[in-house]
Parts: structure tokens; sequence; C-alpha cells
């Protein structure tokens, strides 16, 4: 897939490295820094829907039909909180592609212990097909 790294949002590229890609799938890695914190020090609920919207996207984008779509749902289930300091992994795949649905999953773990900070999972539309 060319150009990966170029379809990361801009607010995501400079936080969030790319540590591999497959057809449908893509793996990254961030450090949770202050700026990414709520006011407890953890990593904000709101960035972590982000990066679900964005790095499940660009897995749809490593699928061979590449199409981004749009959003027709995000769900984010919370599970454990991130620190400041914490490294975290990313991996989205793709669950599904249809004609006009695509189905994705997000889990975004602490690299350290392997737990689960949050999962999240995002439909989206990608057309009339």
């Amino acid at each position: 897939m060319s150009g990966v790294t170029q379809n990361v949002g801009q607010m995501l590229r400079s936080m969030v490295t790319l540590v591999s890609h497959a057809p449908g799938r893509v793996v990254c890695e961030m450090k949770v820094e202050e700026e990414h914190a709520n006011v407890g020090g953890t990593l904000h609920g709101g960035l972590t829907a982000t990066i679900v919207d964005d790095i499940s996207t660009l897995a749809l984008l490593c699928t061979e039909r590449g199409v981004a779509g749009v959003s027709a749902n995000l769900d984010i289930t919370y599970m454990s909180p991130a620190k400041i300091g914490e490294d975290v992994v990313i991996t989205a795949y793709v669950l599904r592609q249809g004609k006009t649905l695509a189905f994705a999953s997000v889990d975004l773990t602490n690299k350290a212990t392997g737990k689960l900070i949050a999962q999240g999972r995002h439909i989206k539309y990608l057309g009339s097909g």
C-alpha cells in the first residue's frame, strides 16, 4: 500500500507511529503525553474516539478496494486508563467489507502489560457500491 502514512489524520501524525500494515490490518503505537490527557492524567476519551475513527479508516484504506467511506456508527468501550508516559499499541482490523458497509474493530492496549485500554467498533458507509 503506497503512502499509508499520508492518510493518518493531520492531528494524529505527530503522535502515532505506524508499526505495520497488511491487507485490512494496521498496527500503530503512541506514547501518552500531557497534551493527550484529561484532567485526571490519563488518555482523553475524546482523543481515544478520534484514534479509533482514524486508525480504523486507515485499515480500510489497506484493503484492495481502498475506500475510506464515512462514519455510520462509532462505538467505544473504555476498560482501563492509559497514564501519561505509557506506551499504547493500537491494532485496527477490518472485520467485514461489503458493497456499501464496512465493519472495523480497534483495540488500544498497554504495550508493557498487554492490558486492554479501550475497544472500538466502527461502521462505515462506503457508497452505493
